[in-house]
């Protein structure tokens, strides 16, 4: 099922998800949603606040085929690279603007998977950048957040006028 995402400044887009406790049915059928609802945007990520559910639930496709999502439950960096890569970002929580954010190229993150294994796993490049990105949101962080304050108040800015549309 496709679901519809919360918009900005909704107070549960700022706020900490909770940690998942156990690998459930119930949490597999929120991944599956979580799953359509990312290819519907269509995007790379997405973690469960912004769809409502807060939980400290992602999922993650940067597959060039589609089909290759990774199911993460409660994630955590362990390590992240020094080298940093600029990638452009978006939330469909805050529609029609966008920004070139710098975070590191490279992280090793500690998460359950979908058996409800503690696994770690290395992300490089575009899966890094959209594994953080969903760490943010499950963090009460949006990508604007990493901006300077004037260049966010400006994306924001610029948001409003286009929502008002």
């Amino acid at each position: 099922m496709i679901r519809p995402f919360l918009r900005w400044p909704d107070a549960r887009l700022r706020t900490p998800a909770a940690p998942v406790e156990a690998i459930t049915d119930d949490i597999r059928a929120i991944w599956r949603d979580m799953v359509e609802t990312m290819d519907a945007m269509p995007g790379v990520g997405l973690a469960a606040p912004q769809i409502g559910v807060m939980l400290r639930l992602a999922v993650v496709d940067c597959s060039d085929d589609r089909g290759q999502a990774i199911l993460l439950a409660n994630p955590e960096v362990l390590h992240a690279s020094v080298q940093p890569r600029s990638h452009d970002e978006a939330s469909p929580n805050l529609p029609g603007v966008h920004a070139t954010i710098d975070r590191p190229r490279a992280v090793t993150v500690r998460f359950l998977n979908d058996q409800g294994a503690v696994e770690e796993r290395d992300f490089v490049h575009l899966w890094a950048t959209s594994v953080q990105h969903q760490i943010d949101h499950l963090n009460g962080r949006m990508y604007f957040d990493r901006l300077s304050p004037l260049k966010r108040k400006m994306l924001i800015a610029r948001a409003q006028k286009l929502n008002r549309r």
